[in-house]
């Protein structure tokens, strides 16, 4: 067995365990991240960086760098209905430095992100590597035991920070148990090419039975095809045929490329579920990102939580963890600074499944713009306002933790 001792390891590579890594690092912190795949090439993840990543990006001095990489800019976000489009949200009047949302595959922003943080003589990134169990001593979590690629490994740590994801083992192993709120919904991703002359970059389309939402990835659309939850079965016995019709159907633009759908492994199915913790840490250890609170895919705002979760437990846990002294009291800071935000967000997009979705899924005849999607369109400056819930957030997070060599 190999054995490892760190000042703070964390359970899984995403984007919430890569960012806190890097800010950790960055503070003089021993870090050790355990990524359990070899790469970050998973596809149909969250893709979208918002606002207020980008501007930490910009407090973290890497505005040029990340400026570099492939990515979409989006400045606007549509809502379509029986072919009309009514704009809902305009990023360009946030007030903040980067008023656009970016669309970039999540393995570039993770490999960006892990090659930031090994710049640092402190970080430590253990691939292939698969937390198996906590290691529990003197009433407090001491550390983890995983499964490397050659043989079973023993991380001895101050604190265990659970990243890995809204099904984590880990969170498991500590014995908590999430809360579910329950989600009307379920999601298939898929893609088709994108051409000159495609309609709006980003945007959301509505019609009897059925809900598409398309974002614009440069030479394709990735789009996600809203079905009641547990009707993916149903969907899919119907026959492929049927389900290229139902896209050309609700995005007739998209018709004369559904074929590029070849079969249903090119579909993959995005189960929706809406929880959090009642707690989040015990002594040794705390979880945040989607081990804290699973999201709903509406406004793809689970990754910005997830990072600005990473962001707020560098800034309160820092100090503590480097002092020897991190204490309980400190970790609850973390779980109170984070909770109002998941709760708030968690709220909308309860009441967005309820209202807006699950209402267009229910109908089988074409209907009018619900008064909302109509009196953002009508009035420019209110679109403002779910631009700022999307691209910023609840009580956005800035880097407070100290760059130390």
């Amino acid at each position: 067995m190999d054995r490892v001792t760190t000042r703070l390891c964390i359970v899984g590579g995403g984007p919430a365990g890569m960012m806190a890594g890097l800010l950790f690092a960055r503070a003089g912190i021993d870090v050790t991240v355990l990524e359990k795949h070899a790469d970050f090439l998973r596809d149909f993840r969250g893709d979208t960086i918002h606002p207020s990543t980008l501007d930490l990006m910009d407090e973290l001095g890497f505005t040029e760098r990340f400026r570099a990489l492939p990515q979409r800019r989006v400045e606007t976000f549509s809502g379509v209905v029986d072919g009309r489009s009514y704009r809902v949200a305009d990023f360009s009047r946030l007030p903040t430095r980067n008023r656009f949302l970016s669309f970039m595959p999540q393995w570039d922003f993770l490999d960006f992100l892990a090659g930031a943080a090994a710049q640092y003589s402190g970080f430590r990134l253990l691939r292939r590597t698969e937390a198996r169990d906590l290691i529990e001593a003197d009433g407090r979590i001491a550390g983890v035991r995983a499964d490397g690629p050659d043989r079973p490994v023993e991380i001895r740590s101050d604190l265990v920070l659970c990243a890995d994801g809204r099904h984590s083992r880990m969170r498991a192993r500590a014995g908590f148990t999430p809360r579910a709120f329950g989600a009307p919904i379920d999601v298939l991703w898929f893609r088709l090419p994108r051409r000159d002359g495609d309609p709006e970059a980003a945007a959301g389309r509505f019609g009897p039975g059925r809900i598409l939402i398309t974002l614009d990835r440069g030479d394709l659309w990735q789009c996600a095809y809203v079905v009641p939850k547990g009707g993916d079965a149903e969907l899919r016995a119907k026959g492929l045929p049927a389900f290229r019709a139902a896209v050309a159907a609700i995005a007739p633009f998209l018709a004369d490329r559904t074929a590029a759908i070849a079969d249903w492994d090119d579909v993959k199915l995005l189960t929706v579920t809406v929880d959090r913790l009642d707690r989040w840490y015990r002594p040794g250890l705390l979880c945040i990102g989607d081990a804290a609170h699973a999201m709903s895919p509406v406004g793809g705002v689970g990754i910005n939580l997830a990072i600005q979760d990473a962001v707020a437990a560098a800034n309160l846990l820092v100090e503590p963890l480097r002092a020897g002294r991190l204490s309980e009291a400190d970790l609850a800071r973390v779980q109170a600074r984070r909770m109002f935000p998941v709760r708030a967000t968690q709220a909308l997009q309860r009441m967005i499944q309820s209202r807006v979705i699950a209402a267009s899924l229910a109908a089988d005849a074409p209907f009018r713009a619900p008064l909302a999607l109509r009196l953002l369109d009508a009035v420019p400056r209110l679109q403002v306002l779910p631009a700022r819930m999307i691209g910023m957030g609840v009580r956005p997070e800035h880097v407070r933790a100290p760059l130390r060599a």
